[in-house]
């Protein structure tokens, strides 16, 4: 299977870290990184992604990152490309499915099971 390359979008250093580092150990990935909207709009027109992983509130400006989910689900250019939220609360896994994300993960729940299957799903 070739390379697929995560987009992790919104991550403070050490959870970008952390989740950089599970994806590379557990999957044939690579991750790189967007700090901002306009970034993650770029960066998506530069390169082809396997999957976006959006932090609920960007580290950078703490902008909201379900509008990024919203515009990206509902873009013909983004749409196709599998979309997950990163945030530990269930009610908002919840909010970003019903705009169109696959439920994702909370960085607490980095090394369970379900995160692996959930991410397994996309990168394998």
């Amino acid at each position: 299977m070739p390379l697929r390359t995560v987009l992790s979008v919104g991550q403070c250093r050490p959870d970008h870290a952390a989740i950089s580092h599970y994806l590379t150990s557990h999957f044939d990935a690579k991750v790189v990184s967007a700090d901002t909207a306009a970034e993650t709009y770029q960066l998506l027109k530069d390169q082809a992604v396997d999957l976006v992983l959006i932090n609920r509130k960007l580290d950078a400006d703490y902008s909201d990152g379900m509008e990024i989910i919203k515009q990206l689900c509902s873009d013909k250019a983004t749409s196709e490309i599998p979309v997950m939220l990163v945030s530990n609360y269930a009610e908002w896994q919840e909010k970003a499915v019903a705009i169109g994300a696959i439920y994702g993960f909370g960085k607490a729940e980095l090394n369970q099971p379900e995160t692996r299957q959930r991410l397994s799903a996309v990168l394998e």
